[in-house]
């Protein structure tokens, strides 16, 4: 369920970057889509396995109750921010807003799954421990492998995608801008993947040591604490200056760009609004 919120919370992600309108459908099988996940982590059967559906349903719930209306809210507010012209105070406004929904989601997971990982015996863990094994093999194919050269000419392109999702069509000298970003922001993919593995070995030690209930949400919610200062330097850099390339492309959006930007945050705002009426 730890795995699997945060792989819910993913789904939700790939929606909006896809488009308005996988957002509803994405939502509405996303606790289909958790309860697989949860599958290769979790080998359940009989009342533990009903268990895990109930807690699934319970976040769901939870989530199209509570979370949905803040979405709204927000995603409002940074169309109002986007039309008059984004500036440094908005982006950190942004970034700030999506930790919080973060953490949030993250301490409800925790809180909901922790009484039945108490009771998982220990081969559960081991499988636990095997499959995020096979979860940092498939990191270290994505973002690891390959020269420098090749992991930058990666990011740059996954950027324009992402940025096109949005915008529609880049200018050439929007690319060329992106591609500025993609050489000069630092590369501390090998930072990040000790950084996921630190927090992999404290959480599998939780569960070990069947303290879920009492460690697991605050651990979750708070996945930066005891982080590499190197890392942490690293991350505010590669932030301060993907903020300087948003704000460069702000102003070179034409007002088709930023008329289909706009139009896809109001569907957004409909569709979190409709999801969280059901």
């Amino acid at each position: 369920m730890v795995i699997a919120a945060r792989n819910w919370l993913l789904v939700l992600l790939c929606a909006l970057a896809c488009g308005c309108s996988t957002v509803r459908f994405a939502y509405d099988n996303a606790d289909s889509y958790v309860r697989w996940q949860a599958g290769k982590y979790l080998e359940l059967e009989g009342e533990d396995a009903d268990e895990l559906d109930e807690r699934i349903d319970e976040f769901h719930a939870w989530h199209r109750a509570t979370a949905l209306p803040k979405y709204v809210t927000l995603v409002e507010q940074a169309s109002q921010r986007f039309a008059d012209g984004l500036s440094r105070a908005d982006l950190v406004w942004g970034y700030d807003a999506l930790r919080v929904q973060a953490r949030e989601s993250l301490q409800k997971a925790g809180e909901l799954i922790a009484p039945l990982l108490d009771r998982v015996a220990p081969e559960q863990v081991s499988h636990i421990e095997r499959r995020i094994a096979e979860e940092n093999r498939l990191f270290y194919r994505d973002n690891l492998r390959g020269s420098e050269r090749q992991r930058r000419e990666r990011r740059a392109k996954n950027v324009v995608n992402r940025l096109e999702d949005w915008v529609g069509k880049l200018t050439p000298a929007q690319v060329r801008r992106v591609r500025e970003y993609a050489e000069r922001a630092p590369m501390a993919d090998e930072l990040r993947d000790r950084d996921r593995k630190r927090l992999q070995t404290d959480v599998l030690a939780i569960l070990r040591a069947r303290q879920a209930k009492t460690r697991l949400p605050a651990r979750l919610a708070h996945w930066e604490q005891g982080r590499e200062p190197e890392y942490a330097k690293a991350l505010d850099a590669w932030r301060e200056q993907y903020f300087d390339l948003l704000l460069d492309l702000d102003r070179s959006l034409s007002a088709e760009q930023r008329k289909r930007v706009l139009g896809q945050l109001q569907r957004y705002a409909r569709d979190f609004a409709a999801l969280a009426e059901r």
